[in-house]
């Protein structure tokens, strides 16, 4: 059984983990995306809000052995980078009629899901009040169970393409059965037959799954773009890089820069460039000690206009950052 708890965030953020009474279902909650993050069971993650506004973020969890099911509410939209543990395969499944999102710059629609391996990174761009179905099982496990029903399993399709078309009554049958495992009120299942009904489940969406790979060049031109310049940002937040600067890493026009941030991540390269800035500073006001000082962590990561940065900061996180170094945001 994986622990019920965890640290206690600093200066009194918003975080709490509880497992409901003779239930195997884990609740967590918190008022801050990157504490929500790390609120995930053995999962790498760093999630940086674009929204404007207060954040909550609510997870509930069934944890088993090589085997995990979740809930995933955030309120604001975000970009996601995720690892989940090696040697497993991931599932997400969104809820029925919200906005697209999208993993690693591809649209995710009503009749799509996710799907990543184990130990491999991705990205996801999600919108705001955003509900994701994930199912996370040990590759093992997987062969086994598959085996035992006869169930081919196609790892290119599953490890390769990011995501899955699967026909809608599926996708509403696994939803229903999903929603009940998860319900706080479900306390007497047994964990065995808790375990059971997930992988029936799992593998009934892997019978009906059918891959919907990238179709064009283009989006790999685009993509290609996005990561180099993605890359030359995150090693220079600090600085005040330039679209030029961009365009030249990148070796494109500021036209098509443009267009591959706008049509992979869903912002601009300005905009993205902004927003990774505010969601360091605000990572760094969390973790800071009493002898730092607001100015001197905006100014570590470039902001040296301090009443626009104050401002800026406010319009995208709902509160002054002297409130987030206060902690006051219970």
């Amino acid at each position: 059984m994986l622990n019920s708890s965890i640290d206690a965030p600093k200066r009194g953020f918003s975080s709490t983990v509880s497992e409901a009474d003779l239930s195997n279902v884990r609740l967590s909650e918190a008022h801050d995306a990157d504490l929500h993050a790390s609120n995930l069971t053995n999962w790498q993650q760093e999630y940086d809000q674009t929204s404007r506004g207060s954040f909550y973020g609510r997870i509930v969890e069934l944890p088993f052995d090589g085997l995990q099911v979740f809930c995933e509410h955030t309120s604001q939209a975000l970009q996601q980078k995720c690892v989940v543990w090696p040697d497993s395969v991931w599932l997400g499944i969104p809820l029925a009629h919200q906005e697209e999102s999208r993993i690693n710059g591809l649209t995710v629609r009503q009749d799509t899901i996710m799907c990543r391996p184990g130990g491999c990174d991705f990205q996801l761009s999600t919108p705001q009040d955003y509900d994701l179905y994930g199912l996370v099982v040990d590759r093992s496990k997987l062969i086994k169970m598959a085996s035992i029903h006869g169930v081919e399993l196609n790892w290119k399709e599953l490890t390769e393409y990011g995501r899955l078309g699967v026909p809608a009554k599926t996708l509403e049958e696994v939803r229903f059965v999903l929603a009940r495992l998860l319900s706080v009120q479900n306390k007497t299942t047994p964990s065995r037959l808790q375990q059971d009904i997930v992988m029936m489940a799992l593998l009934e969406v892997l019978k009906e799954e059918t891959p919907q790979p990238a179709k064009t060049q283009s989006y790999f031109h685009r993509k290609k773009v996005v990561d180099c310049a993605r890359q030359f940002l995150d090693h220079h937040l600090d600085e005040a890089v330039t679209v030029t600067q961009l365009c030249e890493i990148a070796n494109v026009s500021r036209r098509t820069l443009q267009y591959s941030f706008e049509s992979i991540l869903g912002v601009s390269p300005i905009q993205y460039l902004r927003i990774s800035r505010l969601n360091g500073v605000r990572r760094a006001l969390v973790k800071a000690d009493k002898s730092q000082s607001v100015s001197d962590i905006a100014a570590q990561w470039g902001f040296w206009h301090l009443s626009q940065f104050a401002q800026d900061y406010k319009q995208l996180f709902g509160e002054s950052p002297s409130t987030t170094l206060a902690g006051l945001n219970d």
